[in-house]
């Protein structure tokens, strides 16, 4: 799943490019890889399901719209699994690569190639925000801007939900990612403590309303995180 980002030192137009090279190149593998959820995960399952039964019901109500953007959706497999839910989700991702592997796999589901950090959506356009690790080669300038959109296109009452990697020391920790899904990609990854990312969160206007973090499983090299985050209905 991918976004914009800026590496330390780095160029922010240059490190974007270098993103969506690297998730071009993979996008195959990636999907071959990862296709479905993992079975191993049912915190996460149950922190989508929650979100989507929200939003259906914030739109059953009248009260949001019933469209939900998956940002970062790389290959689509989580859109997918939110219209099993019953959302009207669509995907969008920086890597055109991604973006075209997840109309192949999901020809009945929108994708459209965008940035999170500028999305071509009016105001109050969505009734959800989905970021599935999507914001996990974002630094913090960039990391705001995401946030900061996110809430300029969420309905009042909207809602976001964030899976990213947590870290249980520092407040933010940055590695190098050179080899991945069987290709030589180029890469910054950040894990956040939580709340740090709830303190951006609220600095954007969005107030969070649940969180959860979970060891590591097999599959995972640190503890993962999710924050569950409204968009106030009043000022």
């Amino acid at each position: 799943m991918t976004a914009t980002h800026q590496g330390a030192g780095t160029n922010r137009s240059d490190r974007t490019e270098a993103t969506r090279r690297s998730y071009d190149t993979v996008a195959a593998d990636y999907e071959r890889l990862l296709a479905g959820l993992p079975d191993a995960a049912p915190l996460d399952r149950a922190m989508l399901a929650a979100f989507a039964e929200s939003v259906r019901a914030g739109a059953a109500a009248g009260e949001l719209p019933a469209a939900v953007a998956d940002l970062g959706c790389g290959t689509g497999r989580v859109t997918a699994h939110l219209r099993e839910l019953g959302v009207e989700a669509y995907g969008v991702d920086l890597s055109p690569g991604m973006v075209r592997v997840a109309r192949e796999a999901y020809p009945g589901i929108r994708f459209e190639v965008g940035s999170m950090t500028a999305l071509d959506l009016p105001d109050g356009a969505l009734g959800g925000v989905l970021s599935w690790y999507a914001t996990v080669h974002l630094d913090e300038p960039e990391l705001a801007l995401a946030f900061a959109e996110s809430a300029r296109v969420l309905a009042p009452g909207g809602l976001i939900l964030l899976a990213f990697k947590a870290t249980a020391g520092p407040e933010r920790e940055r590695r190098r990612l050179e080899r991945a899904y069987g290709h030589a990609v180029d890469l910054d990854v950040y894990r956040w403590a939580p709340d740090r990312v709830a303190r951006l969160l609220s600095a954007a206007g969005l107030v969070e309303t649940a969180r959860l973090v979970r060891e590591p499983n097999a599959e995972d090299a640190s503890p993962q995180g999710f924050v569950l985050a409204r968009r106030p209905r009043t000022a």
